[in-house]
Formats: C-alpha cells, structure tokens, sequence
C-alpha cells in the first residue's frame, strides 16, 4: 500500500496571500501612527493660550472696562452688509463719542479666524469699516475705543439677517 501524496508545486513566499494578509495590520498601524504626527505637528492649537498668567491677571483691567461702558450706557447695533464687505455700527450712550472705533471677530473655536476691523465716525454716532475676510455662523463681538478705555460685546449670528447688538441690551 502504497499511497502517494499530493505534489505540491512549490511557489515562493510571496505569492502566497497568508504573509501578506499577516503584515497588513501591522502596516496599517505604521502608516496611520505617520498620520497622526503629521497632523498634530500641521494643526494649530488656537485654544491654548501661551500667555495664559498675564490673560488671568488682565481680567481685572477687562472687568473694569465693562463697567466703565455700563456706567456711559453705551450700546450699539451693528449691520453688515456682504455686497461690499462693510460693518455699520450706530452707537449711542451718555459718554463723548470716539472718532474710531475695534470690532473684533471673534469666531468661537478658531482663533485663526479672528479679525479686527477699524471703524471710522460719519457722524451723529454712526461708524463704518471693512473687513477683509469673509464670516460664517457665529461670532463674539467685542467693540471699544481705541484707547481701550472701556468695551461692550455682543454675540453675532448668521442667521439674524445680517443684524446684532452690542451693550447692555445684547444677549449675552
């Protein structure tokens, strides 16, 4: 009896797909692990402060100012328009008018995002500027002087047909 066992040809290691199917795990994890560097040496971390000790010791300084605008009763209504990338703002209050005036854009989560625009006095409490870079969805409002002597903020949303208000009216 004698039998005889199947002949298999042999074939090279690599034309068999078990080592592959192996090693393709392993691969996956490299090639994901480069991923991940990558992009936690490309991403800005926008919300992490450098300089966070002197932030804590200004809140003081921001505080005060709040309540310097309160006292003047100052408030405003900002109106952006898209056609022409312009900011109106119509402030009004019991304090003297500025002759310019900041709005910062601050976007919630992007720092890079944000923007400052100048706003310059037409008249009778009215101001204009232009921003340079277009906004979506929703942003905190901070305008002041430009000696930053006091400061009221607002919070604008897309969605309010291009309208906000700042000050003690604002929601907050």
């Amino acid at each position: 009896m004698n039998s005889a066992l199947p002949v298999r040809s042999a074939t090279p290691w690599y034309r068999e797909p078990w080592p592959w199917l192996l090693m393709l795990g392993p691969a996956i994890v490299i090639v994901a692990g480069f991923v991940t560097l990558f992009l936690a040496f490309e991403s800005n971390d926008g919300l992490v402060a450098d300089d966070y000790y002197k932030q804590g010791l200004a809140i003081n300084r921001t505080m005060e100012r709040d309540t310097r605008a309160r006292d003047m009763r100052y408030r405003a209504e900002l109106t952006v328009s898209r056609e022409n990338r312009s900011l109106r703002i119509i402030l009004a209050g019991t304090g003297a008018l500025p002759d310019t005036l900041r709005l910062h854009l601050i976007h919630p989560g992007k720092s890079s995002a944000d923007e400052t625009v100048v706003l310059r006095a037409l008249g009778e409490g009215l101001y204009q500027g232009e921003y340079r870079r277009e906004f979506t969805g929703r942003r905190h409002l901070i305008l002041e002087d430009q000696p930053a002597t006091w400061r009221i903020s607002g919070e604008w949303v897309e969605s309010d047909a291009g309208r906000a208000q700042l000050g003690s009216d604002a929601p907050q």
